[in-house]
């Protein structure tokens, strides 16, 4: 298919005249064949890089993703276009799974929408491998795949393998965050060492960045209930903590500011319903934990609101970006109270097993090495926390300690390890462990600098095109973030 045909496309299926930026590299990239990454901020057109050389390419696009909402959305808006998709997540029946699995093997689908928890399954795996053609291998939130990125999911690490196993179709991985650091850990995991890269920077024009130093917690309310009643549109409130979702709504209830919570403890429709009211517009904002925002295809959300210190500026970065999609100037705030580095440390003190840990997971699975367990069945009796389980079953699989059967029992295939050979292998996580730290401290270095915000964020993330003055931040443009006007009567 020629350059003039893929345009058309652009405009008939996306009602677009031109590409923004690092779109049409990333396109002709993927069209001729090649392995890319693409690294371009929340709302610059990610999802476009991938979906229009799919309609433009004869075979199946696979498209991997740990966000099963945005998956949903994703396949609603192209099968509204005419486009034969399928998705196989956990939220299917076994019906439903049984009917897109039938209609993906027999040719009847241009896209197929998945998660890597599927991708484990070999079964799946076989229906994939006997298709016609993989057009294109994609891998969206590729920073999941990194031990050095903000949100490392240890079930990303097998990608590289299925990559190998279906024969290397060309890969299309894309982010909105990534050091270079990340960078070259996604290029290795994903096994894709000479993919182009297209980058267009990190730089959000329309946001403007500021820090509120707060003394006490109470200061820190009022100034938040104070933002709220003064800023325009709808925004994002994020916490640290469940509690703090809870008790701010509360609060903020109480001076008749309209608000609705999120966090992932709430029960699902809970969750939905809100989310929907927020999409509405018939909330003020959101008080919700990081588990809200991802996949959240709001335009035109004018702040954001951080009640806490963030634990890494990726999660930061990530978290401020879901503000001003539609290109509308958006604030940023963070409400900086000293004491919240305190909270991290406990956050990081949580996050990484310890040799215990990992002598009680392998001494559950030598308990039940008769009968192995599949993964919610371990996790049942287990006395570590769901996700630390899942790290120590990564750490074991990587070094042959675990194996795993076609309906995903988990075999013991080293049942003789000593504690000594347990705390050998937890070292492979110091290294992380003390890069955590450091990604701490940077926070705290960004919310106590002296200088431009937006120069300190595109430094960290090896950005060239960084400003000494933004002319858009608290530092560079001290007179436009008086609290006279972000909060008044202060």
């Amino acid at each position: 298919m020629g350059w003039g045909e893929v345009r058309a496309k652009l405009a008939e299926h996306f009602g677009f005249r031109r590409f923004r930026p690092g779109q049409a590299q990333a396109v002709q990239a993927a069209i001729a064949g090649r392995d890319t990454l693409v690294l371009m901020p929340t709302g610059s057109g990610k999802s476009l890089c991938f979906q229009l050389p799919a309609l433009a390419l004869p075979g199946t696009t696979v498209v991997v993703s740990p966000l099963i909402a945005l998956m949903k959305d994703q396949a609603d808006a192209l099968q509204d276009r005419g486009v034969a998709v399928a998705i196989l997540n956990s939220t299917l029946s076994a019906r439903e799974q049984r009917e897109a699995i039938a209609a993906l093997a027999a040719g009847r689908k241009e896209f197929v929408y998945t998660t890597p928890e599927r991708l484990a399954d070999p079964e799946f795996r076989a229906v994939l491998k006997g298709l016609e053609k993989i057009d294109l291998f994609v891998v969206d939130e590729a920073h999941c795949v990194s031990h050095w990125g903000h949100d490392f999911r240890p079930e990303y690490l097998a990608l590289g393998g299925v990559i190998e196993e279906l024969g290397h179709p060309p890969v299309l991985a894309l982010t909105a965050t990534a050091t270079s650091d990340v960078i070259e850990d996604i290029l290795r995991q994903l096994r894709i060492p000479d993919a182009e890269v297209v980058h267009t920077g990190f730089d959000r024009p329309n946001i403007e960045l500021a820090i509120r130093p707060v003394s006490e917690e109470a200061e820190r309310r009022a100034v938040l209930a104070r933002l709220l009643q003064r800023a325009p549109g709808t925004g994002i409130v994020y916490t640290a903590t469940v509690r703090a979702v809870g008790e701010l709504t509360e609060y903020l209830d109480g001076r008749g500011i309209a608000v609705a919570p999120y966090h992932g403890r709430m029960r699902a429709a809970q969750r939905a319903e809100n989310q929907d009211r927020f999409m509405r517009g018939e909330v003020r904002a959101m008080i919700a934990t990081n588990a809200f925002g991802l996949g959240i295809d709001k335009p035109d959300i004018r702040f954001v609101i951080h009640h806490h210190l963030p634990g890494t500026i990726e999660a930061y970065y990530q978290e401020f970006g879901r503000a001003g999609r539609n290109g509308e100037p958006a604030r940023c705030t963070l409400l900086y109270l000293p004491e919240d580095k305190n909270l991290q440390r406990f956050f990081q003190g949580r996050r990484y097993p310890d040799v215990g840990d990992l002598v009680n997971v392998y001494h559950a699975l030598k308990r039940l090495k008769e009968t192995p367990p599949t993964l919610d069945e371990l996790q049942a009796i287990s006395p570590v926390g769901k996700s630390r389980t899942k790290l120590i079953l990564t750490l074991f699989r990587d070094r042959g300690i675990i194996g795993e059967t076609k309906d995903h029992r988990l075999t013991l295939e080293q049942p003789d390890l000593s504690p000594d050979d347990l705390a050998r292998i937890i070292r492979a996580y110091e290294d992380r462990d003390e890069r955590d730290r450091l990604k701490a401290h940077q926070m705290v270095e960004y919310a106590e600098t002296r200088g431009c915000r937006w120069s300190y964020l595109l430094n960290y993330f090896g950005d060239e095109a960084a400003p000494q003055h933004c002319g858009r931040c608290d530092r560079c443009a001290p007179e436009r973030f008086a609290m006279t006007d972000l909060v008044p009567g202060l």
